[in-house]
């Protein structure tokens, strides 16, 4: 039907993101349960059923019903021009981009994920540029999964546009890693809406005090490429010395920047860069072969912060006011 919007599917990685790689580096996206065999023979709901509970007899009978949907979607309902959203566990953008070709099973290049569609990958989006609605529904526990409540937030984000989306009740409620994902949401955008600029050089730094460190903060001003020094000893002369740049930007860091930290730092010193957002492949590549290079990205950051929280001054709490609960864990079928 001639303007009709394209459907927006949302698709993971695997549980610990390990197919990342084989998304970005062969442009695709893809599924596993390789054992499966190759699947473009199969035409209905009923024969993938039959094929998934024939190759996995160990599987929990609700399981079959819900893995067998997930493949028949993924071949068969996922057209050519539809958006693909997806959730990177890695820099934690969210990756859109548009399905070109047909469904392919690729074993020799796929191995775990032989399931594949190609796909041009358009833009990259920050978390924190996605209302927390948005957010929950594409950390789906599913792997292949339809956008529905949200799916106007996908559509303008591809297109490089903002857009505000009534929010919608799920009656299923939150489970652990959805609330811990939203705390990091809600952490985040905390610290990007106030603490923009140098305020969060001074956060950073009252975080490294709770850990032992005395600091020093570069007054506001022109960049110096370096915005805190810390120490352990009172006068900041004993090794470790550490120097900090602050980041408070939510996009992706790039070689350069980590590059131009490094070249202030001696052989005797370290190096920490610090940012709300993401670091390029090139400059994490750069890091590892640095042994006095440490690159802190906004989920490390978080982590460290509810890590230290109990320490934290009083302003702090009151910008991230948090308490520790306890929730349900979920079971999640897993693919193959």
């Amino acid at each position: 039907m001639p303007g009709k919007e394209p459907t927006v599917w949302g698709i993971h990685a695997g549980k610990t993101g390990d197919a990342e790689t084989l998304f970005a580096k062969r442009k695709v996206v893809a599924l596993g349960w390789p054992e499966t065999g190759d699947l473009t023979a199969l035409k209905t709901r009923d024969e993938f059923k039959a094929r998934v509970a024939e190759t996995y007899p160990d599987k929990k009978p609700g399981a079959v019903p819900v893995n067998a949907g997930q493949l028949f979607r993924f071949i068969h309902e996922a057209a050519v021009g539809d958006i693909v959203a997806h959730l990177s566990k890695r820099d934690r953008q969210i990756h859109l981009g548009r399905i070109t070709g047909p469904y392919r099973y690729d074993a020799a290049a796929g191995e775990m994920y032989p399931h594949q569609r190609s796909v041009e990958w358009v833009r990259s989006v920050p978390r924190s540029s996605f209302s927390q609605g948005a957010l929950y529904e594409i950390g789906s526990a599913m792997s292949f999964f339809r956008i529905r409540n949200f799916a106007t937030e996908f559509l303008a984000a591809i297109e490089g546009k903002a857009t505000t989306t009534p929010v919608v009740e799920d009656e299923t409620g939150p489970d652990a890693d959805a609330i811990e994902e939203y705390t990091k949401d809600y952490v985040l955008k905390q610290l990007a809406q106030e603490l923009k600029g140098h305020p969060l050089a001074d956060l950073v730094a009252h975080l490294l005090e709770t850990m032992g460190y005395r600091t020093r903060v570069s007054p506001p001003g022109p960049d110096r490429g370096v915005d805190i020094v810390a120490h352990r000893d009172e006068l900041g002369f004993e090794p470790p010395i550490i120097k900090v740049q602050v980041k408070s930007k939510d996009g992706t860091v790039g070689d350069p920047e980590v590059s131009a930290l490094y070249g202030k730092v001696s052989g005797s010193e370290f190096g920490l860069l610090v940012t709300l957002g993401s670091y390029s492949n090139q400059a994490r590549s750069f890091a590892e072969g640095k042994s006095n290079l440490r690159l802190i990205d906004g989920s490390d950051l978080v982590d460290l912060l509810l890590l230290h929280y109990e320490q934290l001054d009083s302003r702090y709490k009151g910008l991230l006011p948090l308490r520790r609960v306890y929730v349900p864990e979920r079971i999640e079928e897993t693919e193959g």
